[in-house]
């Protein structure tokens, strides 16, 4: 039999992983192209390169809020971080597993599953999951039972949530926030409060230095820019507080979006929901206090699943290696991507 893989792509990360392998490929979503042609660094060596690279050298993100935006760009990511998994080993006619977002269009799904297809990695067979769903099960919860399950996934740029019950999605909902939206607040915030300016990957930094959901405690990180009024490069101890107020605005749409949805749920479902809480995934769901933000204002408990940012592909491996989960899986000629 041949292998099997699974794959996530995220906006801001790619993760791979395989059958035969424990583990799990997770770098940058992100490739360095030079003279518009020739392929420079994929992954994180590319993002080390990120907002420092000369003009002749492009630096960028092939998805954009979920979605592939430059599908050449993602075929030659995919096929790198395929040969980067094998290392270098020529390895053709396997089985691949991808997760798709819900929310989206037809023709944005179904460039997912082409994106495989249409690739040098050669494959015998790909399968596409729904996101949640592979989410649910990379959480360790058996997605099968006529049980309602409530999954949040707060990504780079999007947030889904989720409530599935027997293998399928009751209801979905997905806004479009996340993690980078968080970073953009920083930044403006502390140019606003500090007449400083910094990078996206320096707001990152804060963020998981400083960013709570819930006031506590200030204290300070330093947080190194430009001046905007002098010009010249400074560091600067910026507080919590500027962090903390930075976030919450978006923290408090997302709530609002997880309302919504716990408002749409069949009565039965929302029982269950209460009896198990609801379950976090997602690398920004690792913000400091966010399971006692979230508690306050639904009153619901919070699991924030272990290894957030990876739980979508660990699914995917959950539904190769386990029978039972088969039927999650389907190619768009068995069920239309509606």
């Amino acid at each position: 039999m041949g292998n099997a893989y699974g794959i996530d792509i995220g906006t801001s990360n790619f993760k791979m992983c395989c059958k035969d392998k424990e583990d799990i490929l997770n770098e940058k979503n992100i490739i360095a192209i030079a003279n518009k042609k020739d392929l420079l660094a994929f992954g994180d060596e590319a993002y080390e390169m990120y907002e420092k690279a000369p003009e002749h050298i492009e630096v960028s993100f092939p998805v954009k809020f979920g979605v592939i935006a430059d599908i050449e760009n993602m075929q030659t990511l995919l096929f790198n971080f395929f040969n980067k998994i094998n290392e270098g080993k020529k390895i053709t006619g396997s089985d691949f597993y991808i997760a798709v977002p819900t929310d989206v269009t037809e023709v944005e799904k179904r460039a997912f599953y082409e994106l495989v297809v249409d690739s040098k990695v050669k494959a015998k067979n790909v399968y596409v999951v729904d996101k949640p769903v592979a989410d649910a099960i990379g959480a360790g919860l058996d997605v099968t039972k006529s049980k309602g399950i409530m999954i949040v996934n707060i990504g780079a740029e999007t947030t889904e949530i989720s409530v599935l019950s027997l293998g399928g999605i009751v209801i979905s909902k997905s806004v479009k926030i996340g993690g980078n939206k968080l970073d953009d607040s920083i930044i403006s915030n502390v140019r606003k409060a500090y007449n400083l300016v910094i990078g996206s990957k320096t707001a990152e930094n804060l963020k998981k230095q400083l960013g709570s959901a819930v006031p506590v405690s200030e204290s300070f990180a330093p947080g190194f820019g430009r001046n905007v009024l002098s010009g010249l490069p400074v560091s600067v101890d910026i507080s919590s507080d500027i962090i903390y107020q930075a976030i919450i605005d978006s923290l408090h749409s997302i709530m609002d979006a997880i309302k919504v949805i716990l408002e749409r749920t069949p009565p039965e479902l929302a029982a269950d929901i209460i009896k198990d809480g609801v379950y976090f995934t997602g690398g920004t769901s690792q913000i400091n206090n966010l399971e006692k933000y979230i508690k306050d204002e639904t009153n619901l408990n919070v699991n924030i699943v272990e290894h957030p940012a990876e739980s979508v592909v660990r699914g995917l491996m959950g539904v190769v290696s386990n029978p039972e989960f088969a039927k999650v899986a389907y190619t768009p000629t068995e069920k239309n991507f509606d």
